[in-house]
């Protein structure tokens, strides 16, 4: 497939016109995607190219299974009557799942199979509330008539990796799982010499991009290029309040801390994740949230509360005990 996603505008570059290039898909199948951008100046095929490929890898947001519940299941070693599968392998399976959530908010999905035969993603019920890309995918063979698998699993959004011992987990009997979020399975890119009229001094950057399904490869570049661009945007055209906070140079280091982004914090992925779903997406809006509120959202357990203690008493800060 050789499709145009987009042409850049001729703009002018510390006094300098940029040269107009195009990005098109060269080549296309199933999941995967070659991106081709030409002509960039030289240089500029690994500079788009680096930094497209760490923002693919990292920041995407995707959607994992990051615990399950079998029934009659109390720890990740146990065997279940008439599985072939142990506890273990099953988990391993259901970590191979491709889940499509259709909003941002965490979902729960079950698995409810009786008799001999294969369970397959397929046999997920979703609830509605999003799409298995997968459904081939197996998860364990059922080899006594009278044997059942009853699973009940939570899907959530985030981005990158989390191990699952970064997870708050008190429930008896609910199994954490290592979290894939990124859609991205790889990225890898080359730059190619390519011609502007008799000029060879320029670059071709093909960029090699394979998804896990619930997001093309196209998308996934536009995605990562909006991330980039927000962030270099800030750099170009800072916000009003921003301004005003360096021309003053009246803030104090407290409220700047208060207007910083809960990232700033340097928490784990898994916290930062659960901070980002009930909406506190900065230092200000986490220290007036009251700790037993905190407590009740998903993923904050006591010892998450604990390294958010600690990370605010290093800024002077702490959170509300009301």
């Amino acid at each position: 497939m050789n499709s145009l996603l987009w042409n850049t505008i001729a703009d002018k570059a510390g006094g300098k016109d940029m040269t107009k290039f195009t990005v098109k898909v060269e080549k296309e199948n199933s999941n995967t995607a070659v991106i081709a951008f030409e002509p960039l100046e030289q240089g500029y095929g690994h500079t788009l190219g680096n930094s497209l490929r760490r923002t693919l890898l990292s920041s995407l947001l995707g959607a994992a299974i990051t615990s399950v519940k079998i029934n009659g299941v109390s720890h990740q070693f146990s065997t279940i009557k008439g599985i072939i599968e142990d506890v273990i392998q099953i988990i391993l399976n259901l970590k191979k799942v491709r889940v499509k959530l259709f909003s941002e908010k965490s979902a729960r999905m079950v698995i409810k199979k009786t008799g001999v035969g294969e369970v397959k993603a397929s046999d997920i019920d979703t609830q509605g509330l999003g799409e298995i890309v997968n459904p081939e995918a197996h998860i364990a063979t059922i080899t006594d008539p009278k044997a059942s698998l009853n699973i009940e699993m939570t899907v959530e959004i985030g981005s990158g990796y989390v191990p699952a011992e970064e997870k708050d987990n008190s429930e008896i009997g609910n199994l954490s799982i290592d979290a894939i979020f990124s859609p991205v399975l790889s990225v890898n890119y080359t730059v190619d010499q390519t011609r502007v009229g008799r000029n060879t001094n320029f670059d071709k950057l093909n960029l090699e991009v394979t998804t896990d399904g619930t997001i093309t490869p196209t998308e996934a570049v536009n995605k990562a290029a909006e991330i980039l661009s927000n962030y270099f945007r800030q750099v170009v055209n800072p916000s009003e309040e921003e301004r005003e906070v360096v021309v003053s140079g009246t803030e104090t280091l407290a409220d700047a801390a208060l207007r910083s982004s809960v990232e700033e914090l340097d928490l784990p992925v898994r916290i930062t994740n659960a901070l980002k779903a009930i909406e506190i997406d900065t230092i200000g809006k986490l220290v007036t949230v009251p700790r037993t509120q905190l407590m009740k959202a998903k993923n904050l357990g006591t010892k998450s509360l604990g390294l958010i203690s600690e990370k605010l008493a290093e800024r002077g800060l702490s959170l509300g005990e009301a």
